[in-house]
C-alpha cells in the first residue's frame, strides 16, 4: 500500500490539474476567509470560518482530487491490473487515495492552526479533531460513490460538482444563520451536523452532551457513504 501512496504522490505533484485543484485553489480561498475573518466572523461567526476551511479543503482538495484520481487510474487500466496483484482491494484503495487524504488532513490542520493565532484558538480542540475527521471521512465516501459514475479525469469536473458545491453551501447556510430555525432539517442535510460540530467546537458556550449528539447524523453518513461506495465503485471502465 504504502508503495503505491509514495507512486500516487510522485504523480500529484506532476499533474498540474490535480495539484491546482488540490493544493492551490483551497490554500487560496481559505486564506482569503482567514485574512478578511473580522468581515466574515460579522456576519456569521469565527466558527463559520474554520467550518468553510474544513468543507472548502475536503470538498475540493479532498474530494474532487480523490475522484479524479481514480477515475484516471480506472480509465488507463492501472486499478484493474492492481487488483491481479496479491495487494487486496482495500490495500489498493488506500495506496490511491492516502497521498491526497493526508495532504487535506495536513491543510486543514496548518490553515486552522494559522487561523488561531490570528483570531483566537478554538475551545475545544478535541471536539474540532473529531468534527474534521468526521467530515473527511464522509468525503472520501462519496469519493469512492462519485468515482464509480465518472468515466475518465474530465468527466470528474462535472460529476464531482454537486457534492463539492453542495456541502460548502450547506457549510454556509448553517455557518450564517445558525441552528435555530430548520434544526432537524439542518442537522440531517449531508455535512449539517458536522459544520454545527465544528461550529460549538470553535465558538464554545454549548454544553459538550448537546455536541456529542452531533456524531450521530454525522456518523450515520460516514455510513451512507460508504454503502454508497461499495455498491458504485467500480474497478474496470464503465462502457
Amino acid at each position: 500500500m504504502l508503495a503505491i501512496a509514495y507512486g500516487e504522490l510522485v504523480q500529484l505533484f506532476r499533474n498540474r490539474l490535480v495539484l491546482l485543484t488540490s493544493f492551490i485553489m483551497p490554500i487560496a480561498i481559505s486564506a482569503f476567509f482567514v485574512y478578511r475573518h473580522e468581515i466574515f466572523a460579522d456576519m456569521g461567526s469565527l466558527g463559520y470560518i474554520a467550518a468553510i476551511v474544513v468543507f472548502t479543503v475536503g470538498a475540493f482538495g479532498l474530494y474532487t482530487s480523490a475522484v479524479t484520481t481514480l477515475a484516471s487510474r480506472r480509465q488507463n487500466l492501472f486499478l484493474k491490473r492492481l487488483r491481479s496483484t496479491a495487494i487486496g482491494d482495500s490495500g489498493i484503495l488506500g495506496g490511491l487515495l492516502l497521498p491526497v487524504t493526508a495532504l487535506a488532513a495536513v491543510q486543514v490542520t496548518g490553515i486552522l492552526i494559522v487561523f488561531g493565532v490570528v483570531a483566537g484558538g478554538p475551545a475545544d480542540v478535541v471536539l474540532l479533531a473529531v468534527g474534521v475527521v468526521a467530515t473527511l471521512a464522509m468525503l472520501v465516501g462519496f469519493a469512492l460513490a462519485t468515482a464509480g459514475l465518472t468515466n475518465s479525469p474530465e468527466h470528474a469536473q462535472v460529476t464531482t460538482l454537486p457534492v463539492a458545491i453542495g456541502v460548502i453551501v450547506v457549510a454556509s447556510w448553517i455557518g450564517l444563520t445558525g441552528t435555530e430555525d430548520l434544526e432537524l432539517v439542518k442537522r440531517l442535510v449531508p455535512g449539517g451536523a458536522a459544520t454545527e460540530l465544528v461550529l460549538n467546537a470553535w465558538n464554545g458556550g454549548v454544553e459538550l452532551s448537546q455536541s456529542l449528539i452531533l456524531l450521530a447524523p454525522t456518523f450515520a453518513w460516514v455510513f451512507v457513504a460508504a454503502n454508497l461506495a461499495a455498491k458504485l465503485f467500480r474497478w474496470e471502465p464503465r462502457r
